[in-house]
């Protein structure tokens, strides 16, 4: 007998609407499944339990795109009242005084948090174990890792902690945890979320975006995130329509470039586990079955490793952390920041102008195709462990090496889908990546819907359906 964790975000929206169930319900299904689950999983870093029963208890009538359905916060993102630790010994005793908008937009849509999702240290890893929480686990092998730096958003959903989750990604943050756990993200376009534009930071890096289940829960999360909070300097991109009436609707044809080059290439030792490449080869089956152009095409990125890296310190570098503070911080960070007040600020302009031109080279390059197919990662889910303690640089090798594909889309401002279309010989999912023009969301996403239908749905992890852990 089906679950209510069995059923998708817009199903449980569509039977707490009907009172078939009530907020009250729901919130304590899932706190239930954390309570006994999460131990072995490290979702969450902080369940605020009593805080969402009285939330749900108190709700009122049906109303906001989110009424009544549960969801966490990433521990970077304050909410009044709860510790707010951004993965760090440095903040373990912060409790913030306010919300920040990325929690306020989903109050607002009739959301109930439940507490903080894990996050590596101020989000900066593309895995997810800190020195004060234990490590995000991919609910396929809790033996591995679930990435990073959205790692508990996504074991969280991957497990059926919770229906869905707003994340955030600066190289990969999203999509890196979705394909590790077999789920769902989209990473949207530069300025297309008012409240995380990506705008406000060098290089444009950061935006918000969801994780879920399925395509059209994630356009749904999609929806209520661009509608929240305007200011005067978000670009959101014009469009017709909800992104979820993309994820349910048939697209015409599109024309789909296909490739499986990064930009990593020339500068680190970049292969392509099998089954990674597999993926992407039943992914343009399927698009080329559903009658969409697809082609292969020659994509030749120079340059991009060391203007990457500059703009990552850079960013890392404006923490401007102490000496002592170094001391208690990650060693990837400490390296991070070091390297990045070591930089001139002549390197760091020359590193913009080069992101820029990369920008701009990336979507000539792209623009004969609605859409461009990569893999989503290198390789597998790696061994909590995987990544080097202590060495910083092998340690930042690692990540590109396991997530090649990332990086690039963030510098370039353009959106993208991560999405599960295979499975290795283990039973775990394995994911490709559709990357879209800039402000088209809606394509990529009726793309990704088209592979999740052809498809036909995936397995769920053993944890799924567990009693104990």
């Amino acid at each position: 007998m089906a679950e209510l964790h069995d059923l998708t975000a817009i199903e449980q929206l569509a039977a707490l609407r009907a009172r078939e169930i009530s907020p009250v319900d729901l919130v304590a299904h899932y706190l239930d499944r954390i309570d006994r689950l999460d131990g072995g999983l490290g979702a969450f870093v902080e369940v605020t339990a009593d805080a969402a029963r009285s939330r749900a208890a108190t709700l009122g009538e049906p109303e906001g795109a989110l009424w009544g359905l549960p969801f966490g916060d990433k521990d970077l993102v304050p909410r009044a009242g709860v510790p707010t630790r951004f993965g760090s010994r440095l903040h373990k005793d912060f409790v913030p005084d306010a919300t920040a908008d990325q929690a306020a937009v989903l109050d607002e849509a009739g959301g109930i948090s439940l507490g903080k999702t894990n996050t590596p240290e101020f989000g900066l890893t593309g895995y997810t174990e800190t020195q004060i929480a234990p490590p995000a686990r991919d609910p396929w092998n809790p033996a591995n890792g679930a990435g990073g730096s959205s790692g508990g958003a996504a074991t969280a959903v991957a497990a059926g902690l919770l229906p869905l989750a707003p994340a955030s990604d600066g190289g990969g943050s999203i999509r890196i945890p979705a394909a590790t756990a077999g789920v769902v993200g989209i990473k949207p376009s530069r300025g297309r979320i008012p409240f995380a534009s990506g705008l406000d930071s060098p290089g444009g890096l950061p935006v918000a975006g969801p994780i879920a289940r399925t395509v059209a829960d994630a356009a749904l999360l999609l929806d209520v995130q661009v509608a929240g909070r305007a200011y005067s300097y978000a670009t959101a991109a014009p469009g017709g329509g909800s992104f979820l009436d993309a994820a349910t609707e048939n697209l015409a044809s599109a024309r789909v470039g296909v490739t499986t080059v990064s930009p990593w290439d020339d500068d680190d030792d970049i292969r392509l586990d099998p089954d990674a490449a597999r993926a992407v080869l039943v992914a343009a089956k399927l698009l080329t079955d559903a009658r969409h152009g697809v082609d292969e095409f020659d994509w030749r990125p120079r340059g991009y490793a060391e203007m990457f890296t500059t703009i990552w310190r850079t960013s890392a570098a404006r923490m401007n952390l102490s000496d002592a503070e170094l001391e208690l911080v990650e060693p990837i960070t400490a390296w991070l920041v070091r390297e990045g007040l070591g930089l001139t600020g002549a390197e760091v302009l020359e590193a913009l102008a080069a992101a820029t031109a990369f920008e701009r080279a990336t979507i000539s390059s792209f623009a004969p195709f609605d859409a461009v197919l990569t893999p989503a990662l290198a390789l597998p889910p790696q061994p909590v462990g995987w990544f080097h303690p202590t060495d910083a640089a092998e340690n930042f090798s690692q990540q590109v090496r396991y997530a090649p594909y990332s990086s690039f889309v963030n510098v370039a401002g353009l959106p993208a889908v991560v999405v599960p279309v295979t499975l290795d010989a283990s039973g775990h999912p394995v994911s490709v990546q559709l990357i879209g023009r800039p402000g088209g969301e809606a394509t990529i996403i009726a793309l990704a819907a088209e592979l999740e239908r052809r498809v036909g749905g995936m397995p769920r992890p053993a944890v799924w359906s567990s009693l104990r852990t």
